[in-house]
């Protein structure tokens, strides 16, 4: 299968990164501080949503900023401590496009998704982060904000994703989905191509488009 576009917005975490360890190791220490049971922790799902989502979830509002904080504080210390790597093929992926054709769209805060890139030496011209949208994923807008930014139509957005979240996220602004099955079963992505992790692609790129290929 090849994909043609004009520009590709990759999710962070699960994408372009491995913060498993560090995402269990600092909210189970969160939720210990809050008084939240393992039970309750455990009926949230925390892959690909933003931190307010989550605490929302479990918390009285009136506790929401705080928490939020406090787990971006946990997260932030946390990436010199192991908590964060590459995931196959990222770096040579990246490499080989443009600085223009290419943004990174996360669930994370701003702070903490600059210090976990910056920790594994990827700058992205463009970021879009979790304040700057009001509806997360899987709701469309992060997506439809970033093809804004590069001043691409969305119909030749490519969204590079690891959660199903994420993934509805980019069928619904209308870009074609890859998922890496990085932290979920292949059978449990919805997209238009499934590959194991970058590694598995390669990136052509003309004066007019990109276009991407499973390696053989």
């Amino acid at each position: 299968m090849t994909i043609h576009a004009q520009a590709l917005l990759f999710d962070n975490d699960g994408t372009l990164v491995s913060s498993l360890a560090s995402v269990d190791r600092c909210w189970r220490q969160w939720a210990g501080e809050y008084g939240i049971t393992a039970e309750e922790f455990g009926r949230v799902e925390l892959h690909g949503r933003t931190a307010a989502e989550i605490a929302a979830d479990l918390l009285p509002v009136e506790v929401v900023p705080e928490a939020v904080a406090r787990i971006e504080k946990l997260e932030v210390e946390d990436v010199p401590n192991g908590g964060v790597r590459l995931l196959p093929g990222t770096k040579a992926f990246l490499a080989s496009l443009p600085a223009d054709r290419w943004a990174v769209v996360t669930s994370a805060t701003r702070r903490l998704a600059e210090a976990r890139l910056d920790a594994v030496g990827i700058l992205p011209k463009t970021l879009v982060a979790a304040e700057d949208v009001t509806r997360g994923k899987p709701d469309p807008e992060p997506y439809l904000l970033a093809a804004r930014a590069l001043g691409v139509d969305p119909e030749r957005c490519v969204v590079f994703e690891d959660a199903p979240a994420g993934l509805r996220a980019g069928r619904a602004a209308g870009m074609i989905t890859v998922a890496l099955a990085t932290t979920h079963q292949a059978h449990e992505l919805d997209a238009d191509l499934v590959v194991d992790d970058l590694s598995a692609l390669s990136a052509l790129v003309t004066d007019g488009e990109v276009e991407i290929s499973v390696r053989p």
